[in-house]
């Protein structure tokens, strides 16, 4: 089913501004199920509103179990007057770590009277493509996309009955307590956060949360943990998985996203309540909270950046590396758990790419309690490709939809809302299906092959993807700097650096240095949708190594697109057949590595050692006269680099891989049909 769909745009927020974005362009048919919802939807949230006002509580004290007090600012529906409504109202909570001072900032500049009204327009079409910068572009259509709204406070939404709570996360903000990082008294607050909202008297006692990113997994954090309270969650670009999505996918630190991330969290949590100082109310315990743990989670970033060896490495890394330590059983969530009605939001170049489509199909809800929209964005650039002809909605109409059908019963159609989503790359319009991946998919081996393909001649390596495997041939790649100019660096880096078309749309320049294989083009439409794994005979000359992979889709002019990535450390190559899928033929369709200590193995110089990598589910079509082309890469900086042990190990030296028959390489790759190659 293909459904006419759009383009638009997001918001990231630090202590001054907020932005994001990425964009795509729609063509198609609307599919029957939901023609005229987009539109319904985007005028019941623009629309006239049951209120007229809306008035905030500054800094309500919310204290926990343990004594830990966290701040939150609390909208409520005004009346003509500006004074509260007495009728109790559903409420939304809204857990962030990037203060709620940043939520009320944009706020605060979103409520400009008539500014949106001017703005929107002006940003939706701007357009920097001309001058080989459409990411720029994107950036600059964010905010149309509702990603704003989103993520901090959506006036029309509490105009409309709502009411809505921003609660800093302990440690963070104006809360409290020492930051956890998703630790489990954290996930605890967040229960208690809901039940405490569900009590007050401006509540009638239905709760829905929402938010982006990290606020988006403290609602899946909340939800899994059941609170009664809880009747409906919009996780908007959430992880489950945090160390295989972000930070150590493959085992490698996630250099491009992690310091930068937690530099601006733990500097925003330092900023003081002025008012409190102004008032002589200052908060005493916030200080001596800071004090004691002013830069959370450093300590790791530092170890793992300078600890020389295995043997060397401190508790705090050794957390980080041991699957059964609290840290890491409090980073794997537990979506199957998660009972509420639930809508997703991700994207497939977003940083948490491996999550999002697993998440929904683990949601253990009916069918139409839950949702699946993927965009063509990266993790900045949240909603780009929404709320212009022919796409979904923007967010903050679809959330509010979502909040009415489950939070008030009203019957708007929502829950007849296409399952899934889908921006199909290469076809390069919204898709909506009934499931993800798409029914239909048979994985198919295609092996490498070292028979030139003659379609990649600027590449380190240049063979092919075949049904049937045939040379023998050792090939090598070393590491390098040409991974700076890619997708893979814009997704790493969660698109915050608008990087040239020239990287971001095209792989050849970082394809320099990389061993390419590329099939046939294909004559008919070919259809790729779900996880692909790779399957390696590799050969090196150190304990250790760094593999990456992309996915792509080569145009007849040669153009060469990165639809989806993977990357293994070599020693921590041992899979967890538990949480791992395989092909009837019993190839691994997702590897699921373990990534801990006590599982490593180091590599035997010199002697071929398997390798099997996991590269994220994605979805897209290979129209006639394309190939599907595989990059293998020996790194992938600034988006990853080993942890300083594992660096070391492996000398950056040159890495091999052993094209034989006998012993052969391959990719599991889930087609709809049989191209005839």
């Amino acid at each position: 089913m293909i459904k006419h769909r759009g383009r638009l745009a997001a918001l990231v927020a630090s202590v001054v501004v907020f932005a994001g974005a990425v964009a795509s362009a729609p063509v198609g048919q609307a599919a029957p199920a939901a023609e005229g919802l987009d539109a319904q939807f985007v005028a019941t949230h623009n629309g006239p509103q049951q209120y007229p006002n809306v008035f905030i509580e500054w800094d309500v004290p919310i204290t926990m179990s343990d004594g830990t007090v966290l701040k939150a600012n609390v909208y409520h529906p005004a009346g003509a007057d500006g004074q509260p409504i007495a009728e109790p109202t559903p409420t939304i909570v809204n857990m962030t770590p990037y203060t709620k001072l940043v939520s009320n900032i944009a706020d605060s500049a979103l409520s400009v009277p008539g500014l949106s009204e001017v703005l929107m327009p002006v940003l939706q079409n701007l357009d920097f493509s001309a001058f080989g910068y459409s990411s720029l572009s994107d950036m600059m259509n964010a905010l149309p996309g509702g990603a704003g709204r989103t993520f901090g406070v959506d006036r029309n939404l509490i105009r409309g009955g709502y009411t809505q709570v921003v609660v800093d996360v302990r440690g963070t903000g104006f809360s409290q307590g020492v930051w956890q990082v998703f630790g489990e008294r954290e996930q605890l607050d967040g229960v208690e956060v809901v039940d405490w909202a569900a009590e007050q008297g401006w509540s009638n006692g239905k709760i829905g949360m929402s938010g982006i990113s990290y606020s988006g997994i403290n609602q899946l954090h909340t939800a899994q943990r059941q609170p009664e309270a809880l009747k409906a969650i919009f996780p908007i670009v959430p992880g489950s998985d945090l160390i295989r999505d972000v930070a150590a996918p493959g085992g490698a630190l996630g250099i491009g996203f992690i310091p930068a991330w937690l530099l601006a969290v733990d500097g925003a949590k330092l900023l003081p309540d002025m008012v409190s100082i102004l008032t002589g109310k200052f908060d005493w315990t916030w200080l001596a909270d800071r004090v004691s743990d002013p830069f959370t989670f450093f300590n790791v970033l530092i170890a793992a950046l300078t600890t020389p060896s295995i043997d060397q490495v401190p508790p705090e890394l050794s957390a980080v590396l041991d699957d059964e330590s609290a840290l890491r059983t409090a980073w794997v969530g537990k979506p199957d758990q998660v009972k509420v009605p639930t809508f997703i939001y991700g994207g497939w170049h977003d940083i948490f790419t491996y999550s999002s489509p697993r998440i929904y199909n683990a949601v253990d809800v009916p069918a139409e309690q839950k949702k699946l929209i993927m965009g063509n964005v990266y993790h900045v650039t949240v909603s780009s490709g929404l709320g212009q002809p022919g796409a979904p909605a923007p967010l903050e109409a679809l959330q509010r939809a979502w909040f009415d059908k489950w939070l008030k019963g009203i019957d708007n159609g929502i829950d007849r809302y296409d399952p899934v989503t889908l921006w199909q790359q290469g076809s390069e319009q919204w898709t909506t299906d009934v499931a993800f991946p798409r029914p239909g998919m048979q994985h198919r081996r295609l092996y490498l092959d070292p028979a030139s393909s003659g379609t990649a001649p600027g590449a380190r390596f240049d063979g092919s993807l075949v049904t049937e495997p045939a040379g023998a041939q050792r090939v090598s790649v070393d590491p390098s700097l040409a991974t700076i100019c890619s997708r893979d660096a814009a997704q790493g880096t969660a698109g915050l650096v608008p990087l040239p078309d020239v990287c971001i749309k095209d792989a050849r320049i970082s394809e320099g240095a990389a061993l390419t294989f590329t099939t046939a083009p294909v004559t008919q439409p070919t259809r790729i949708s779900g996880s692909i794994a790779a399957h390696l005979n590799t050969v090196l000359d150190t304990t250790d190594g760094y593999w990456t992979v992309t996915v792509n889709d080569v145009a007849p002019d040669g153009r060469s697109t990165v639809w989806s990535q993977g990357q293994l450390m070599a020693s921590l190559r041992t899979v967890d057949e538990a949480n791992s899928t395989r092909s009837p033929n019993g190839d691994y369709t997702d590897p699921y590595p373990y990534l801990t200590l006590a599982t490593r193995q180091p590599v035997v110089p010199g002697e071929p050692t398997i390798i099997d990598i996991g590269i994220r589910a994605t979805d897209g079509v290979l129209l006639p006269g394309h190939r599907l082309r595989v990059d293998i890469f020996a790194g992938n900086f600034p988006s990853g680099i080993p942890l300083r042990p594992l660096l070391n190990e492996s000398g950056l030296r040159t890495q091999h891989l052993e094209l034989d028959p006998s012993r052969p390489s391959w990719i599991n790759v889930p087609m709809d049909t049989d191209p005839g190659w």
